[in-house]
């Protein structure tokens, strides 16, 4: 559903205020003191965070950000704070990031904190949306949807609730008894939570949603608030397995895949053993020059789309902080235009972008005229224009990933590992002398089509597809300025070259650079941008032939391992035996620079405990597991991937 921002209003008094709910966004007596008495105090916080590894908040109306702005500041004020905060807020009609602005000039005391919120703010797409702050001490997870929706797609262990939003009596929906089962499923044991509302129905509500609550005095002009805790009870769905004592693992593989799970687990303080074949980061599937990072949309915004628009947000938001923070990693955000092949798939596109409605600094239809003025080229259609994505040197980002924890990644170098076991409470992985190079409580298989290789992974049907990309010269300020895409795609110039491409080939394991793909490539080339490929020899050009891991749905394949070959029914994911601290991070094919950062987050999250980034439908979606459950795959030589590099 397409994403209506809230319009800037305020009451008589100069509180904010929404018309269409006929409520204010706080009391008038002041949103942080309001936030503090009710939401902080009414939690018993700073107290409950004091000495956790992490504390899970739960909001349900985002609303200006004032509550997670007064408990990020709370946070930083203690010195025995817990060592992550996450904070998880849903938000139907967030507010634009230039209202907040507006909005934040009255606090003064938190700025500095909304300052760097709005920095990180998103483009307002549905769904959710990872924020790091704070030197990724904070995390912010926002859901731009129902409220509803949002927390029936949530995974996450919960400590504390703000049960925020407008009057019961104005926003029903808010408070029904759906959302409270929704937030008792989520909670934690001993979850607390709290709101500035006394109303019967919602004191009953959450009785029935199995909490304890207590009136206690309230705020400003209200006489009376409500605080309460989750009643204890057996059943949870939400049981989740605890991470292990020992934070350590090993990940194999150091492409685009790997490297993005070493750097999120490194992140949160864990230790982590990186292992290839090759001499250093990125040199086998993530090697090539130049590659796209951008989403794919589609007219009914389905699981792939989802995907490759939550990756390649959060994909340039962690880029942009790489690049701020130097190191070798290399990208721009110049653009990337997808064209349409003819007039009716043009058509199509600019149907696609008014379904979809989103933000135009994700995704706007150009016509033919625009299209090329930002192609810099004549070109017969229009089609997508990505203003905020482009291309990013994938062997650089493997290295800037492994590099941003120097004390926490250790890497060994063309170390092949041929086989891996389980001994006690530890992973082993072995050379072809049975020689262990590393171990750990836990392993991440990220060898890319190597996953084949090891029999813990024989369930998992994982496809090799053979890529050639050709690499011209190029001059600096030479044409096309932005990434270009249609059934191919072609990059700016970066370090005189650039990259145009590229084949696609399922079950080819032939390594050396065929002139027929070189063709075939610049024929994709002329496509795009005619007139462009005059006077270009295919037998001169420089190529660079990968092997990309497929899966048969053309998604990730991300989680635990299985422990069975195949599932009678009425298996489902939940029931299926995995390999204890056994993880598979594989099957991006062509889209690797769209999913390796939020995929590795996502894989982090769930070795951690953390909340994931996701929502659970789209984890489901990726669960390696899902092929032992139904025949849901084409035949290899049906799946077909084209534009990305």
């Amino acid at each position: 559903m397409p994403i209506q921002p809230a319009p800037l209003q305020f009451a008589a008094d100069g509180t904010p205020f929404s018309e269409a709910y006929g409520d204010v966004y706080h009391a008038a007596e002041g949103g942080l003191r309001q936030a503090r008495h009710v939401f902080l105090a009414g939690n018993g916080l700073p107290e409950r965070w004091r000495g956790r590894e992490r504390f899970v908040i739960a909001e349900t109306g985002f609303g200006a950000g004032l509550n997670f702005l007064a408990t990020w500041a709370a946070w930083r004020d203690d010195p025995a704070r817990s060592r992550i905060l996450h904070f998880i807020s849903f938000e139907l009609h967030p507010f634009r990031a230039k209202d907040l602005a507006r909005l934040h000039a009255a606090w003064p005391e938190v700025l500095p904190l909304a300052d760097e919120l709005r920095a990180n703010w998103p483009p307002l797409a549905g769904g959710m949306h990872r924020l790091h702050l704070d030197g990724g001490r904070v995390c912010l997870t926002l859901y731009f949807g129902d409220v509803r929706e949002g927390l029936a797609q949530l995974d996450a262990r919960v400590d504390a609730i703000f049960l925020d939003g407008f009057s019961p009596a104005k926003n029903p929906e808010m408070w029904s008894a759906k959302v409270f089962h929704l937030l008792s499923r989520r909670a934690a044991p001993n979850a607390t939570l709290a709101t500035w509302s006394v109303a019967g129905a919602v004191r009953e509500g959450l009785r029935r949603a199995c909490f304890v609550t207590e009136k206690a005095p309230g705020f400003g002009g209200k006489r009376e608030m409500l605080r309460g805790q989750l009643f204890p009870h057996p059943r949870r769905e939400d049981a989740r397995p605890e991470p292990p004592a020992v934070h350590h693992a090993i990940v194999i593989g150091a492409g685009a895949a790997g490297s993005a799970v070493a750097e999120r687990l490194a992140a949160r303080g864990w230790e982590v053993d990186v292992i290839d074949a090759e001499n250093g980061p990125g040199q086998a599937a993530s090697g090539n020059h130049a590659g796209v990072l951008r989403p794919q949309p589609s007219f009914d915004d389905n699981r792939m789309s989802r995907l490759t628009r939550a990756g390649a947000l959060y994909g340039w938001r962690h880029i942009g902080k790489a690049l701020a923070a130097g190191g070798p990693l290399r990208a721009a955000a110049c653009g990337v235009l997808h064209l349409a092949r003819d007039a009716a798939q043009a058509e199509k596109m600019a149907s696609a972008v008014t379904r979809l409605a989103l933000p135009g600094e994700l995704l706007r239809y150009v016509d033919a005229a625009e299209a090329g003025e930002i192609a810099c080229w004549p070109v017969s259609f229009g089609g997508w224009y990505f203003p905020g994505c482009g291309w990013v040197q994938p062997p650089s980002l493997c290295a800037a990933n492994l590099a941003a924890h120097p004390q926490g990644i250790r890497a060994h170098w063309a170390r092949r590992v041929s086989a891996i076991e389980r001994r006690g409470e530890c992973w082993h992985a072995m050379n072809a002398n049975g020689i262990t190079i590393a171990a750990a409580p836990v392993m991440i298989l990220a060898a890319g089509t190597g996953l084949a290789g090891f029999a813990q992974a024989a369930p998992l049907p994982v496809l090799s597809a053979r890529g050639q990309v050709s690499v011209l010269p190029a001059s600096t300020g030479s044409a096309p300025r932005a990434v270009i895409c249609c059934g191919g795609y072609v990059t700016p110039e970066v370090d005189g070259l650039r990259c145009a491409g590229a084949s696609f080939d399922v079950d080819d394991a032939d390594p050396r650079a065929r002139l027929t793909d070189q063709q075939a490539n610049l024929a994709r080339l002329e496509a795009i941008l005619p007139g462009y490929t005059a006077g270009l020899d295919a037998a001169a050009l420089g190529a660079r032939v990968g092997f990309r891991p497929v899966s048969p749905d053309r998604l990730p394949m991300v989680g635990a391992i299985p422990a069975v070959k195949a599932a009678a029914p009425p298996a489902s994911l939940a029931t299926l035996p995995r390999h204890d601290g056994l993880y598979a991070i594989s099957g991006f094919g062509a889209r690797g620079l769209a999913w390796a950062m939020l995929v590795g987050e996502t894989l982090a999250s769930r070795i951690a405990g953390d909340p994931l980034p996701l929502e659970r439908e789209l984890v489901e979606a990726m669960d390696p597991a899902r092929f032992l459950l139904r025949h849901r795959w084409k035949q290899a030589a049906n799946i077909t991937e084209s534009d990305e590099g």
